[in-house]
């Protein structure tokens, strides 16, 4: 599978491909961001096994980063998969997550229905 282009409520979602590669760098998050404007996509949908580790330490600041890209953008983000793991070995980050779903930018989802389900 790669990227491809899907709409979902009256959004155009880039649902990336959970094989592609991991995003670890701020030139990774403007690769990605490229691609998206280049697919006019509204959204992405980035599995998080494609994100570091260092997205999951918000001591490096990279989870800020790459979120504050998609913001000043204007592109909204849906980290999708299971990241209990992580969310369970830093109350940090639980917070982060539980944040980032209150609003309307960033959100931390299971899979594309679920996201489905936030756009109707």
């Amino acid at each position: 599978m790669s990227d491809v282009i899907t709409i979902l409520g009256n959004s155009r979602v880039l649902s990336c491909d959970p094989k592609g590669p991991h995003i670890s760098t701020e030139a990774d998050v403007n690769s990605l961001i490229g691609t998206a404007f280049g697919e006019r996509a509204d959204l992405v949908a980035l599995p998080a096994v494609r994100l570091a580790q260092n997205f999951f330490d918000l001591q490096t600041g990279f989870a800020g980063l790459l979120v504050q890209k998609f913001v000043n953008y204007q592109l909204r983000l849906a980290v999708l998969g299971e990241i209990s793991s992580a969310c369970a070995r830093s109350r940090a980050l639980k917070d982060f997550v539980y944040e980032a779903n209150q609003g309307s930018s960033c959100w931390f989802l299971g899979d594309l229905e679920d996201l489905g389900r936030k756009l109707v």
